[in-house]
């Protein structure tokens, strides 16, 4: 099964790094192409937009302007016509000193098909098209209840949102005789209806909305078989299944979850647990599976990893170190904010700092390189929180010890 997470969280990084670029005025030039567009038809108004520019009052305005689309345009000759999913550009003077002038180019090929055809100008890169592709599209509902309280939540990628709790005012069935029993079980009856129907109105209000893929119900006792079988919520609203939990509060939210793969196989809420869960007990069972930079990182240059595992919220940076004398290459990995420790060569030479990136990215490069799946776990989970405190964000599967 491909996840494509490392997808996800590649144009993610990017757009952050994009959405942190600002220009003096409407100096930063957006352009999306989808496919099936003419490059030359894209190529002809920029040319209007830069005859257009020559008209700019601010002469540092006309000339930062004028270069940005002389590189755009420049840019799309080596296209004969759009990839298949469309492209999206970004250009503009992104220095931070205002007696400079830094033009850059910044090229992305969407993972999903653009439908979208644009040219903005801006003091920010127009990014919303792009960033609607990395927007987690299916969202679940979950209700989880007994016969006094209910919890309505969202699921929506591995993100967990409360949305209200409700109360039963429904006084207790009475254990004494008579008339008075008959009229007190009467009342506790009609509140533990009306109590359903506040939890229906609930669901109505929060549930009946585009993108909600489905609603799980769930709770300790009979309260949500009665909820259903009242069937007092909107019609529209598509019941996957109901589970059994002991707890009726953000704990059962999670039960229900974790009792759920089958109804929700391909959520990434499920598929991060199931991955995580499965790795965690290769750890205590001595099974098919590595943890750590070293250890993973041989795992995967040899080949003998199956499916790499990395946390999103890894900061470490990996860093090429070569020697002065002899160009020999040492490889290091420090914190953000670490000094470089200070390195001397066999050969007696200097060493010094050659490159630096994310080690998130390198290892993904890596196993990119080596045919190796990859999955990023998320820190939004207990399951993301303890695979990247407790493991250091860094596992892999393995095909054999």
């Amino acid at each position: 099964m491909s996840y494509a997470t490392d997808v996800k969280y590649e144009l993610k990084k990017k757009l952050n790094f994009l959405r942190e670029l600002k220009g003096s005025g409407t100096e930063l030039i957006s352009v999306y192409i989808p496919p099936g567009i003419q490059i030359s038809d894209i190529s002809n108004k920029l040319k209007q937009e830069a005859s257009q520019a020559t008209n700019i009052k601010s002469r540092t305005t006309k000339n930062n302007v004028g270069e940005a689309l002389t590189k755009l345009i420049h840019h799309l000759k080596i296209y004969n016509k759009p990839p298949e999913n469309g492209l999206a550009l970004f250009c503009g003077n992104v220095s931070e000193d205002p007696s400079k002038t830094t033009v850059e180019l910044y090229s992305v090929i969407p993972p999903e098909p653009i439908d979208i055809q644009a040219y903005r100008c801006d003091s920010k890169f127009f990014l919303e098209p792009l960033e609607r592709l990395i927007e987690i599209k299916d969202v679940y509902g979950v209700v989880v209840l007994d016969g006094k309280d209910a919890t309505l939540a969202y699921v929506k990628g591995t993100v967990i949102t409360i949305l209200k709790r409700v109360h039963s005012l429904a006084p207790s069935k009475t254990h004494k005789g008579g008339q008075s029993s008959a009229r007190y079980d009467r009342l506790a009856e009609e509140g533990r209806e009306q109590y359903f129907k506040r939890v229906s109105e609930e669901m109505d209000h929060f549930f009946v909305k585009e993108g909600i893929k489905g609603v799980i119900v769930g709770g300790p006792g009979p309260a949500k078989e009665d909820l259903l079988k009242l069937n007092a919520f909107n019609y529209q609203i598509k019941i996957l299944g109901k589970v059994n939990t002991g707890y009726n509060d953000e704990y059962g939210v999670r039960e229900v979850l974790a009792q759920s793969e089958d109804l929700l196989k391909e959520h990434e809420i499920i598929l991060e647990k199931k991955l995580v869960d499965r790795f965690i007990k290769g750890i205590v069972t001595n099974g098919l599976v590595a943890y750590g930079e070293k250890e993973v990182r041989e795992s995967i240059e040899i080949k003998k990893a199956d499916m790499l595992l990395i946390s999103e919220g890894i900061k470490y940076k990996r860093l090429t170190l070569v020697c002065e004398n002899c160009k020999e290459e040492k490889f290091i990995t420090v914190k953000p904010d670490q000094l470089i420790p200070d390195i001397s060569c066999k050969c007696g030479g200097r060493v010094v700092k050659e490159r630096e990136e994310d080690l998130i990215d390198n290892l993904i490069d890596l196993a990119h390189s080596n045919n190796i799946e990859v999955f990023v776990v998320s820190t939004d989970t207990a399951e993301g929180a303890q695979f990247l405190n407790s493991f250091y964000g860094i596992g892999a599967f393995l095909r054999y010890k």
